[in-house]
């Protein structure tokens, strides 16, 4: 992750974009009232009016587009996104501190042969789904690092994912600018005490599924769900970056440092 010291000066074109909810979109109707809209392809940055659930949709569906966006929250979970309010978008937008982050991407061999790729802003997640615990095997750029985990599930997060589903399965929350990825256990029954570890963000993580056929096990990268898979490698594309906009005091880096100090 990088951050910018400001984000490039020109916003004369906005797209918004409504989670669907009836206040995202009275939210959308009164802003482009006031600043008029274009499509998000012509755009010179993207508004995004919802929850995180839709700043992660509007950032897949604008991956590689160098596009920034800037989220106001009209959804129940606003971690990524500022405080909705209709005046001074223009100023804000101007003031706002830019964020870089980057996904993982996740390749996963599935049992019918298929290879499928899937980039994931949070995390990417294996899940028992079956009533057995999965067993994997977890190397790490080619060296075998744990020959057998029995787990409801393991998960790799970015920085920026380390606050959502990695802490509520006890896993480190991680500075943005941290050159690190989270290799979390989920609910681990073999090693009792084996907690994960913190790996470099060039890392490459192979996960090889035992015995599949008797603990099948489905990986998710964010929404992309791949079901009986038998293998996964996942590692962050540097390649990609994803850009953020944050009012002043309230920028992606400060809020997961907060999270460490509150309750």
């Amino acid at each position: 992750m990088s951050r910018d010291p400001a984000p490039p000066r020109h916003f004369e074109r906005i797209a918004f974009l409504s989670s669907g909810t009836p206040e995202a979109d009275a939210a959308m109707a009164a802003l482009t009232a006031r600043h008029g809209a274009v499509a998000p392809e012509d755009a010179d940055v993207l508004v995004a009016l919802g929850g995180d659930g839709l700043m992660l949709q509007t950032l897949h569906r604008f991956m590689g587009s160098g596009k920034p966006v800037y989220g106001m929250n009209r959804g129940s979970v606003g971690f990524l996104m500022n405080e909705y309010a209709e005046d001074g978008l223009s100023e804000r937008l101007l003031a706002a501190h830019a964020s870089t982050i980057h996904p993982l991407v996740m390749r996963a061999l599935s049992a019918d042969g298929c290879v499928s790729e899937s980039r994931a802003i949070n995390e990417v997640s294996l899940l028992r789904s079956s009533y057995q615990a999965a067993k994997m095997r977890i190397s790490v750029d080619g060296a075998e690092r744990l020959g057998e985990l029995v787990a409801d599930g393991i998960l790799v997060a970015t920085p920026a994912g380390s606050t959502a589903y990695n802490l509520s399965v006890n896993g480190p929350i991680l500075p943005l600018d941290a050159p690190l990825m989270a290799l979390t256990p989920i609910s681990a029954f073999r090693p009792r005490r084996w907690r994960g570890a913190l790996l470099p963000h060039t890392a490459k993580v192979t996960i090889d599924i035992l015995e599949a056929d008797k603990r099948p096990v489905n990986a998710v990268a964010d929404h992309s769900e791949i079901r009986n898979v038998l293998r996964v490698d996942v590692e962050m594309d540097h390649a990609t970056g994803l850009v953020l906009l944050h009012d002043p005091g309230h920028s992606l880096d400060e809020r997961i440092l907060r999270e460490q100090f509150g309750p």
